[in-house]
C-alpha cells in the first residue's frame, strides 16, 4: 500500500507516540505497567493516562496474569526470514468452503476445529478480523480536523483504499452511534467549533459478500463489522458497575454497552435513529432481498474490544427479529457482556460465538473481574446470580510466546491490539504447537499502532500514519490541511443517496 494512501494511526490522542517518555506505575504486588503514553499538551489527557496506568495496575493485585518473559526468542537467521517474506504474497489461498459452510460458520460450536485450528477457518477468522481492523483504519481520530469521529472515505471506495478491495464484499451501509452518558476516549469530538457531528462517532459498516465469494463460501453472507477502542482505557471501569434487562425474561447487559447500541435523538443528523436501528433496517433488508432469490444468507457480525461487545448485542437482536438465519459472531478482545442468563438466551436462539483472545491482554477479563461465571462452581448453594458477569460462547486463546516475532514484556497496548490479534490467528496451529512458518499475513502490520515487534525485524514502532501526517504542500510551498474530496464529506443526504441507489438496481453487476 502506497505511503499516500495511508491513514493516521488509530492511537487516540492521549498515546501521543511523538515524546520520549513513557509511563511506569507499579502495583503493590511489584508488577511493572508500561504506559506508552507519550505526553499530551492537554494536561486531561495526562490524567486519563495516569488514571489508566493505575487503574490497570490495581487489577494486577486481582489477577494471575502470565506475562511473557522479557528476553526474546532467538531466530535463526533474520536474513534469511527477509528475503522470505519480502517475496511472498500476503494472503493464504482462499479455499472453496461450500460444502462445509455451516461447520466453519459453527454450526457445531467449531468442534474439533479450533485445536489444532483449521486452515480453512483461520483463513475465514482472519478475514472477518481484517473487517474489524478495516473500521479503525478508516476513522479519523484527529482531532484538528472538522470530521473528527467519521469515516475517511464513502463507502464505495473504502475497501480500495485500505487494501481490502480483493475481498469479495461491498459495503451498503455505515453506521453511526451516539451515547448519553459520559465515557471517555470512546466518544472522539474535534477541538474545532464548526464540525461534521458534535453527538455522533461512526461505528463501523454492514458489508455483503459478491457473487464471486458468495460461490466459494456457500451461502449469500452479510457482514456486520463494529469498531471498538484501540486503548483499554478507563472507559472499562465505567462498564462494570450496572447491569440492566434486555429482552422480556432474565437476561442483563452492560449498561454503557447497551447505551451505545441504542442511544438516539431527533436533535442529531446522523443519529435520528439508533446504531441498533440503522443495522437492523439494513440487514433485514439484505436478508428479504436474497431470500426471495432463493440464496441462503448467513449473517456474521465482528468486532473488536467494545465493537466485540457490541456484536454480541447486535446478534441478540438479529436471531430476536429475524427467525431462522445463521448467525454467528466472531469477536477480538472482547470484554464480557451481560450475565448467565444473556448467555444462555443467546444459546436458545441458536447464536454462535467464537471469541479469540491473547491470553496476556487484559480486557477479555473485564467487567466482573471477581465476579464473573467462576462463580457458577457455588450454583448450587447459591442459586443462578443475575448479577454476575459471563463470557458467551467458545474461546479460542492464543499466546504472545508463540510468536518469535513478538517482544517479551508487559505490553498493555500491543497485547490489545486487533494486529496482534490478527498477527497470531495467521501463526497458530494448536496450543501445543510453535508459530507456523508458512504464516503469509504481513508481520509489519502488527506495529501500525503499536510497539510490539522484534528489534532485529527493524519495524518502526506506530508507523502507520498518513504522508506527512496529512498536510500537503500548496501551489505557494506552503503546508495545509487539505480539504477532503467531496464525495468523502460525512452526509446523511449521501448516505441516502446511495441507499435509494441500492434499493433501484442490483447490488452487483
Amino acid at each position: 500500500m502506497a505511503m499516500s494512501t495511508m491513514i493516521h494511526n488509530h492511537l487516540p490522542p492521549t498515546f501521543n507516540p511523538s515524546s520520549n517518555r513513557i509511563s511506569v506505575i507499579r502495583s503493590h504486588k511489584d508488577h511493572q505497567v508500561v504506559i506508552d503514553n507519550r505526553p499530551s499538551s492537554q494536561a486531561s489527557s495526562n490524567r486519563a493516562t495516569t488514571r489508566l496506568a493505575e487503574s490497570f495496575s490495581n487489577l494486577l493485585d486481582h489477577l494471575h496474569i502470565e506475562t511473557p518473559p522479557k528476553s526474546n526468542l532467538n531466530h535463526p537467521n533474520w536474513d534469511l526470514i527477509f528475503e522470505e517474506k519480502h517475496s511472498t504474497p500476503i494472503m493464504s489461498p482462499k479455499e472453496v468452503i461450500s460444502d462445509r459452510w455451516r461447520e466453519m460458520h459453527g454450526e457445531d460450536d467449531w468442534d474439533n476445529l479450533l485445536d489444532p485450528l483449521h486452515p480453512w477457518l483461520r483463513r475465514e477468522i482472519v478475514k472477518y478480523g481484517e473487517f474489524a481492523q478495516a473500521a479503525y483504519d478508516a476513522f479519523d481520530f484527529d482531532s484538528f480536523s472538522e470530521y473528527c469521529g467519521s469515516c475517511r472515505y464513502n463507502r464505495s471506495k473504502i475497501f480500495e483504499k485500505l487494501g481490502l478491495d480483493k475481498n469479495g464484499y461491498k459495503i451498503c451501509k455505515y453506521i453511526y452511534a451516539m451515547s448519553h452518558i459520559d465515557m471517555p476516549l470512546w466518544l472522539q469530538r474535534s477541538q474545532l467549533g464548526d464540525t461534521w457531528s458534535k453527538d455522533s462517532n461512526w461505528m463501523g459498516f454492514v458489508a455483503v459478500s459478491d457473487d464471486e465469494e458468495t460461490l466459494r463460501i456457500g451461502r449469500r453472507d452479510i457482514v456486520v463489522a463494529w469498531r471498538g477502542t484501540v486503548a483499554p482505557s478507563e472507559w472499562y471501569e465505567d462498564f462494570q458497575r450496572k447491569l440492566e434487562p434486555i429482552g422480556e425474561a432474565d437476561a442483563k447487559v452492560e449498561h454503557g454497552f447497551h447505551t451505545i447500541y441504542t442511544s438516539k435523538s431527533d436533535f442529531t443528523r446522523y443519529n435520528k435513529s439508533s446504531a441498533s436501528e440503522q443495522v437492523m433496517k439494513e440487514v433485514s433488508r439484505l436478508v428479504q432481498l436474497y431470500r426471495e432469490k432463493g440464496e441462503e444468507v448467513s449473517v456474521t457480525i465482528t468486532g473488536h474490544s467494545l465493537g466485540g461487545a457490541l456484536a454480541l448485542l447486535n446478534s441478540y437482536e438479529v436471531a430476536a427479529t429475524i427467525p431462522g438465519i445463521p448467525i454467528s459472531v466472531i469477536s477480538f478482545g472482547a470484554p464480557r457482556v451481560g450475565n448467565n442468563a444473556f448467555r444462555e438466551e443467546l444459546h436458545q436462539m441458536g447464536v454462535k460465538t467464537l471469541r479469540v483472545v491473547v491470553k496476556q491482554d487484559l480486557v477479555p477479563r473485564m467487567p466482573g473481574v471477581v465476579f464473573n461465571e467462576s462463580l457458577q462452581v457455588f450454583d448450587e448453594i447459591t442459586g443462578p446470580l443475575d448479577w454476575v458477569y459471563t463470557h458467551v460462547g467458545v474461546e479460542l486463546k492464543l499466546d504472545v510466546r508463540s510468536s518469535p516475532y513478538l517482544k517479551r514484556g508487559f505490553n498493555l497496548l500491543g497485547f490489545h491490539s486487533q494486529e496482534t490479534y490478527l498477527h497470531l490467528v495467521d501463526g497458530f496451529i494448536g496450543s501445543s504447537s510453535t508459530y507456523r512458518s508458512d504464516a503469509r499475513r504481513d508481520v509489519a502490520l502488527v506495529n501500525k499502532a503499536c510497539d510490539m515487534l522484534v528489534d532485529e525485524l527493524r519495524i518502526p514502532r506506530c508507523w502507520y500514519q498518513m504522508e506527512n501526517k496529512g498536510l500537503v504542500c500548496n501551489g505557494h510551498g506552503r503546508w495545509v490541511k487539505p480539504k477532503r474530496d467531496p464525495e468523502d464529506i460525512p452526509s446523511p443526504i449521501g448516505e441516502a443517496h446511495f441507499q435509494s441507489l441500492d434499493h433501484l438496481q442490483p447490488i452487483y453487476l
